[in-house]
């Protein structure tokens, strides 16, 4: 059975475990030995340092360190007082054992719950690629480490294989195994031409892949820092349960000394029997019982549980800090491109004035051929973009909110919108279709527009439809689009409030405007994908990006990402964050109310220390239990 337990358990709790059981059967053993005096002291010593033994080192340890106001020192001098106590009073040896080998039962669950945690989050510590495949020029590849292969190399990954740097298929078709990404299950397929992200694996044929950024630019090293980072983002509940540690740690070590020696003293001053070892008793007794284990473990683990849940779906949360704050939420900002919208843009319509439509789109697809954005992808695609058509392009320059400027074959180029066009004197004209419309002038003179569509993403409806049956008090679009096509979107969605011709400033000034709203209560989280939302992310109460096809400028300022690019995990994030305060606060309020019950019965001598036991050893069992709980997270 333990052979068989020890597969889940690493080596620590397995001999911890181990520990635990022979100190328990020794004890049996013991209670029915017929041995008195300082040889049933000794016999009992053995279970005693067998199973307490470290928690004694970590006492001396914390005192020689000056560093020892902890739950081990609270053990240890509840135990060792109740040993000496039994000595002198030839009494039970067992209840100081007791206290230690449920103490050490306790710290076993801790551990192994926080093991369970980390499943969910060293899932996504194992994107990390060990080798990377590139090729020689030979026909074949060499298996090299990641971080010295470059920007623009070809690499290998055969079935079976990590990706493990972003880059573009140039050979071969798969399907990709994302769910330590993702969280799905569902494969996705990729060919020539698909972008692909480090930390997938390669199920089926051979793939070839150029590189677009390096290793530690790439998806999984993205990752694995923030989870790194993650842990030393403490919520306000951790703070304070760090400083209330701190100061009622000392509080309960003189209220013991105090309890220990006051009442007798008073009691000898009014000529009565003392009953010094009575009050030595109590004092112990008051020692194990206000043991601050059950706060001090179970709340930071509920946040680590929490974590490690949403990690399991797809949704990283880059610290406890944040999944506090995502809790309280009840303003949600989108952004409607790659957000709302799929951001696969189709070219629907081409209006010229005096050239052709095939020239038109000559002119806006070289001018973004440096662009990652899904409009400029669309128009490239619409012209069936070639680098090698001879066309002489330069100085492009990419202007924030407006568009492109570029110098095709010795002109200059402008393609955006409307107020890129009134900037550069070109006299545009509306277009009665909905869409995104791209306007084209050539050395100022107007040259006509492009109509692009985008699509809303099938999830997106009811997932603001779940966001507004978990009580969302407002939900409110953001574009830069023009009024018809953000009414259209609108029209659409269950949305509160939308806004649109925006640029990048006027989104972040929008955003100030709702935080400084008198009638908001709550906190105000955005959800963006582009470099462009970027700012915004970094201003709100709650950043959201879309990790898997959003820009990293997005990614780095969010404090949340959802790795697939689904809103619908939106609401699985939140309810995953209320659901680990609701947990948090149990154990808080539990814990502490166990605890002040059980330290007046103890101070007025109604508590021994098998009930002392329960409210240290048996409050941190039921609080680890119920902070397991964060961790049973339902995907959808």
């Amino acid at each position: 059975m333990l052979k068989k337990r020890g597969k889940k358990m690493n080596k620590k709790q397995k001999k911890n475990l181990i520990r635990i059981l022979i100190s328990a059967i020794l004890m049996i053993i013991l209670h029915f030995l017929p041995v008195h005096g300082l040889l049933r002291f000794f016999l009992y010593l053995v279970p005693y340092v067998i199973v307490g033994y470290d928690v004694v080192l970590r006492a001396i340890k914390g005192i020689r360190n000056f560093q020892p106001l902890d739950e081990n020192l609270l053990m240890t001098l509840a135990t060792v007082g109740a040993m000496v106590l039994a000595v002198v009073q030839d009494g039970d040896y067992t209840e100081a054992i007791a206290v230690m080998l449920f103490y050490q039962i306790g710290e076993w669950f801790q551990s192994y719950a926080v093991g369970k945690s980390r499943k969910s989050i060293s899932a996504l510590m194992d994107i990390r690629p060990e080798y990377a495949n590139i090729e020689d020029g030979k026909g074949g590849y060499t298996k090299v480490d990641p971080d010295e292969v470059e920007v623009g190399s070809v690499i290998v990954v055969r079935a079976g294989e990590k990706i493990p740097i972003d880059g573009v298929v140039i050979e071969g078709a798969s399907s990709l195994d994302t769910a330590a990404l993702t969280g799905g299950s569902i494969p996705r397929d990729v060919s020539k031409g698909s972008e692909v992200i480090s930390g997938c694996i390669n199920q089926s044929g051979l793939l070839k892949i150029c590189t677009t950024k390096e290793f530690d630019e790439s998806t999984a090293s993205k990752i694995l820092e923030m989870i790194e980072d993650a842990s030393s983002r403490k919520s306000k509940s951790e703070d304070f349960i760090g400083k209330f540690a701190r100061v009622y740690t000392p509080a309960v070590v003189i209220s013991a000394v105090l309890l220990a020696i006051l009442p007798p003293i008073v009691l000898l001053v009014m000529g009565r029997d003392s009953h010094v070892f009575d009050w030595i008793y109590r004092a112990l007794t008051f020692l194990v019982i206000s043991c601050p284990c059950a706060l001090v473990v179970s709340i930071p683990l509920s946040f680590f549980a929490g974590i490690g849940g949403a990690s399991s779906v797809g949704v990283l949360i880059k610290g406890s800090n944040y999944l506090e704050a995502l809790s309280k939420v009840s303003t949600l900002v989108f952004d409607k491109t790659g957000t709302l919208t799929k951001g696969q843009f189709d070219v629907s319509a081409v209006h010229t004035t005096d050239i052709q439509r095939e020239e038109l789109l000559h002119l806006a697809a070289h001018a973004e051929e440096n662009s990652t954005h899904p409009i400029a992808v669309s128009l490239r695609k619409a012209y069936q973009y070639t680098k090698d058509d001879h066309c002489d392009v330069e100085d492009v320059t990419e202007l924030a909110g407006r568009g492109v400027q570029a110098k095709i074959n010795g002109h200059v180029i402008c393609v955006g919108n409307e107020k890129l066009m009134e900037e550069v004197g070109a006299k545009w004209q509306p277009c009665h279709k909905t869409g995104t419309i791209i306007h084209v002038s050539r050395d100022g003179e107007y040259m006509g527009h492009i109509v692009v569509s985008d699509v809303i993403k099938p999830h997106s409806k009811k997932a603001l439809q779940n966001l507004k049956s978990m009580g969302m008090k407002k939900l409110v679009m953001l574009t830069g689009d023009q009024e018809d096509v953000a009414k259209e979107v609108a029209s659409q969605l269950p949305l509160d409030e939308y806004y649109a011709k925006l640029l990048p400033g006027d989104k972040v000034n929008q955003v100030e405007k709702l935080l400084n709203d008198p009638n908001r209560h709550g906190l105000l989280a955005f959800v963006g994908d582009g470099i462009n939302d970027a700012p915004v992310l970094s201003r709100v109460d709650v950043g959201i990006a879309m990790g898997a096809l959003g820009s990293d400028a997005a990614i780095e300022a969010a404090d949340v990402v959802l790795m697939d690019d689904d809103p619908a995990k939106i609401a699985v994030a939140i309810r995953i964050a209320k659901k680990c305060m609701r947990i948090v606060y149990e154990n808080l309020y539990f814990a502490i109310g166990i605890k002040l019950i059980c330290l007046l019965l103890g101070a007025i001598g109604i508590a021994n220390m098998w009930l002392a036991v329960f409210a240290d050893v048996g409050v941190m069992v039921l609080a680890v239990l119920n902070a397991i709980r964060c961790l049973l997270v339902k995907k959808s």
